[in-house]
This record gives structure tokens, C-alpha cells and sequence, in this order.
């Protein structure tokens, strides 16, 4: 006599996953609003912005050069840290900061309706004198 198999009419036990899912959803939710600000700052590793800049050192490394049109501003064209400068002047400035840092920011801030040409002589000087930190702006004409 032969074996007969049986055969498994049933598909067995199966465990339906949709149930659990909503609950660690829930859980989730749950952990995630009752979580204090606190809890999670307390816990970050962040430094915290220096003051302001007030000392002699640190303003050292911020020049401001405002580009005028001079047909508007009394026939100047350069204000090298809000002083009217000439081109050899500003030479000068640009040379002597270079020489204490090449790294110290440049900003560059140009009035509406200034010529290009400063703009782009002024790029020239710091060129020259191998300042690379550049910032240029334009702002309204005072």
C-alpha cells in the first residue's frame, strides 16, 4: 500500500504585521510629543556665538570699501573704512593691511549708479596685493 500524503488545506498561521505597525506608529508619536525642548538641546553639542566684535584684533580682519559714484558724492569715488581715499591711497591701505593678514575680508560695497570701472579697479588692488576673502554688496547711495 501506498502513502498518501496529505495535503495542508490550511495556509498556516500567519501573523498580519498591520497591527504592529500601528502601534509602534503610535509609540512613536507618543515619545515624540511628550519630548521636552529640553531633553533635546540639553544633549546637542553646539557652540554658541561669540559676542560682538570688539576688539582692536578682530576688526582688523574686516576692511570695508565703499564704491561711490563721484558725481554724487562730492568727486569721490573710494571710502576705504568710511574715509574718502584716492586710488594711490587706497593702494597704500590695501597694501599695509595685506601685509598684517592676506586673509582678513575684503567687502566691497558698491552705491547704485557707480561706475564699474572702480569696482573693478578696486578688485585689481586687492588682487595685487594677493587679498583673496572678497565681499561684494551693492547698496543704496546715501
Amino acid at each position: 500500500m501506498a502513502k498518501s500524503k496529505r495535503s495542508n488545506s490550511g495556509d498556516g498561521a500567519a501573523l498580519d504585521m498591520t497591527p504592529m505597525i500601528d502601534v509602534v506608529f503610535q509609540l512613536i508619536i507618543f515619545f515624540v510629543v511628550t519630548m521636552r525642548q529640553e531633553d533635546i538641546l540639553s544633549h546637542l553639542d553646539a557652540i554658541a556665538p561669540a559676542g560682538s566684535a570688539s576688539s582692536a584684533e578682530e576688526q582688523l580682519d574686516l576692511l570695508t570699501i565703499d564704491i561711490c559714484n563721484p558725481k554724487t558724492n562730492s568727486g569721490v569715488s573710494f571710502l576705504f573704512n568710511n574715509r574718502p581715499v584716492t586710488k594711490e591711497q587706497l593702494d597704500t591701505e590695501i597694501g599695509r593691511a595685506a601685509r598684517n593678514s592676506t586673509t582678513a575680508t575684503v567687502m566691497l560695497r558698491c552705491t547704485t549708479g557707480s561706475p564699474h570701472k572702480f569696482l573693478v579697479q578696486a578688485l585689481d588692488l586687492c588682487n595685487k596685493h594677493k587679498m583673496t576673502n572678497l565681499a561684494i554688496f551693492t547698496v543704496d547711495a546715501k
